[in-house]
C-alpha cells in the first residue's frame, strides 16, 4: 500500500492569505512524494477546532474530520510559525486534541498512534525552532509517534527583522538539505512500521 501524509499547517493566518508555514509544509510534502508518499495539506485555523483534548468538543467542532485524516495517514507533518519564542497557539491546540489519542487503542492494544511517524517544521524570523521542535518531538512522542533521525526542518530569519521565509529569492540550502532528509527518513521509517508494527505489549 502506498504510504499517505498529512500535514497540519499551524499559521495564524486563515487562507487565502500568503504562510511561510505552508510555504514548508508544502515543500516537505513535495519531498516526501519523491519516495511515492501521497500528501495532504490542513491549514488548521482554517477549522473550527475547539479548545479541549478530547476527540470530539461537540457543537460543531471540526477537529473530528481533521484528526480521520491524521488517523488515515502514516506520517504526520506539523508546522508552526514562531511567536514570542514558542509555536503558535493553533499548533498548541492541535498538540492538546492529540492528547486524546493517548487513550485510544489498536485491536491489539497498543497506543492507536503507534505505527505513524512525525516531523516537524519551523519557520520564523526570531530564534526558538530548536525549542519549539524538543516540544513538538516531546509530545509527539509521548501520543505515541516514531521520530525518525534528524526529522524537522527548520528557517530561522535575522532577529528583528521582516523578512519572512515565503519573501526569498529561493530556498537556502541548509533548508532544501534537512527538508529533503527529513522527508526521506521519515518515509523510510514509515515504510519499516507499515511492514513490522512495534509489539503488542503482554
Amino acid at each position: 500500500m502506498p504510504l499517505r501524509a498529512t500535514a497540519l499547517v499551524c499559521s495564524l493566518k486563515p487562507s487565502p492569505a500568503r504562510s511561510s508555514s505552508q510555504l514548508l509544509a508544502q515543500q516537505l510534502l513535495d519531498e516526501l512524494a519523491t519516495h511515492d508518499v501521497t500528501g495532504e495539506l490542513v491549514r488548521v485555523v482554517d477549522h473550527d477546532v475547539r479548545p479541549g483534548v478530547e476527540k470530539d468538543m461537540g457543537d460543531g467542532d471540526e477537529w473530528p474530520a481533521i484528526r480521520e485524516k491524521v488517523v488515515a495517514a502514516d506520517i504526520l507533518v506539523i508546522v508552526t510559525p514562531t511567536w514570542m519564542g514558542h509555536p503558535s497557539s493553533v499548533c498548541q491546540r492541535v498538540l492538546e486534541r492529540l492528547d486524546a489519542e493517548l487513550s485510544e487503542t489498536d485491536a491489539a492494544g497498543r497506543p492507536a498512534m503507534f505505527g505513524k511517524v512525525a516531523v516537524a517544521a519551523v519557520v520564523g524570523n526570531e530564534d526558538g525552532a530548536h525549542k519549539i521542535v524538543a516540544d513538538l518531538f516531546q509530545a509527539l512522542n509521548d501520543t505515541g509517534f516514531s521520530i525518525p533521525a534528524q526529522g524537522c526542518t527548520y528557517w530561522n530569519g535575522e532577529a528583528m527583522q521582516t523578512v519572512d521565509y515565503q519573501d526569498l529569492d529561493e530556498t537556502p540550502d541548509a533548508v532544501s538539505s534537512a527538508t529533503s532528509t527529513a522527508a526521506r527518513n521519515a518515509a523510510h521509517l514509515a515504510a519499516l512500521l507499515a511492514k513490522d508494527q512495534y509489539p503488542a505489549g503482554s
